[in-house]
């Protein structure tokens, strides 16, 4: 009887002060945390033509052209490089691409970025960047934007199946069309 309620006391003492035991680590808050956008945004329409999951890195004082040099590939974001789905077939910058998801880079420059398309998954920046899993490559127009953004965004405006990717930070915004 005494080995039993010793044992009962020793399982309820582990119990209460064990931390290892059920505790869970979780990380704290990712620096540039993941985002989603679509079109249409609204979350009541269940038709979509398009979303992308990207990460939102931030410029904390440091330039635009530091973060994304121009002339050299970019993950578009931080962390993975964003994978955008397109629920149907669309042209993406006048340039026909099937129903599907895919990885998106881009070509940072002054007056244009070129935009890609790659079959590429599970991409963490553009180290591994290869021109041979492009799917299209298309020219995204830069203009200046009214207010500077801090933390790199996209969002989507549009009509019905006539939609227009917009992509910012700092300054820059880097539109192309989609359409359904």
């Amino acid at each position: 009887m005494k080995k039993s309620i010793l044992s009962i006391v020793v399982f309820v003492f582990a119990l209460v002060f064990s931390t290892e035991a059920f505790a869970q680590k979780f990380p704290g808050l990712d620096k540039s945390p993941m985002d989603a956008s679509a079109y249409p945004g609204s979350y009541r329409v269940p038709e979509k033509l398009v979303k992308v999951y990207y990460s939102r890195p931030q410029l904390k004082g440091r330039s635009l052209e530091k973060l994304a040099p121009a002339g050299k590939v970019w993950r578009t974001g931080a962390n993975e490089a964003p994978e955008i789905t397109f629920y149907k077939d669309v042209t993406f910058g006048g340039k026909s691409v099937k129903a599907g998801t895919y990885t998106l880079f881009t070509i940072p420059g002054e007056k244009e970025w070129t935009v890609i398309l790659s079959t590429a998954k599970n991409v963490w920046g553009a180290y591994f960047y290869k021109d041979s899993e492009d799917v299209v490559r298309v020219t995204g127009k830069v203009s200046k934007g009214k207010e500077a953004v801090e933390a790199f965004g996209i969002t989507f405006d549009g009509k019905d199946n006539d939609a227009t990717m917009y992509m910012g930070w700092g300054d820059v915004v880097v539109s192309v069309p989609v359409k359904g």
